[in-house]
């Protein structure tokens, strides 16, 4: 039962992301990788402090085979994602959107949410918050579009 209600509810999320295409976001660039991790993040954000190391982890894997993850932090203040990030550090891009253009664009719900995209923007995939149960689903997620990006190029 636990199954189905988890597919149902990836199914739901999945048909809520925003119908991007074409290209990413210009507030991402420069956009480097064939397969882009977008995770929209704040200073306050419990979830984020486990999204992290497992965003790093994902970095050092999987990012000599083109994976690119950009964290985008929605602070109004600056120092307050300094701090965050002085405790839990990204190996990866981490862009700042104090004003929430970017997150608008993604139509951002919770904290963090995230985004998977083709190197065209195309969203492969999302999802709101982060368990750490669901982490092998998000790094399937990502291995599949690496494997199709190969395919395609």
């Amino acid at each position: 039962m636990r199954f189905l209600v988890s597919m149902i509810l990836a199914a739901m999320l999945l048909a809520a992301a925003p119908p991007l295409e074409a290209a990413p976001p210009a507030g991402l660039a420069p956009i480097s990788g064939k397969v882009v991790w977008v995770d929209f993040w704040a200073s306050w954000c419990v979830p984020c402090r486990r999204s992290f190391p497992w965003m790093n982890t994902m970095h050092r894997q999987y990012g000599p085979e083109g994976l690119q993850i950009i964290a985008v932090n929605l602070d109004k203040e600056r120092a307050l994602a300094d701090g965050f990030l002085a405790e839990v550090p990204a190996e990866f891009s981490v862009r700042f959107d104090p004003d929430g253009n970017l997150a608008k664009e993604f139509a951002v719900q919770a904290m963090p949410s995230s985004y998977l995209l083709a190197a065209d923007g195309t969203v492969l995939a999302s999802h709101f918050g982060f368990k750490t149960a669901d982490a092998p689903d998000y790094e399937r997620a990502i291995q599949d579009a690496l494997t199709t990006a190969r395919k395609t190029n």
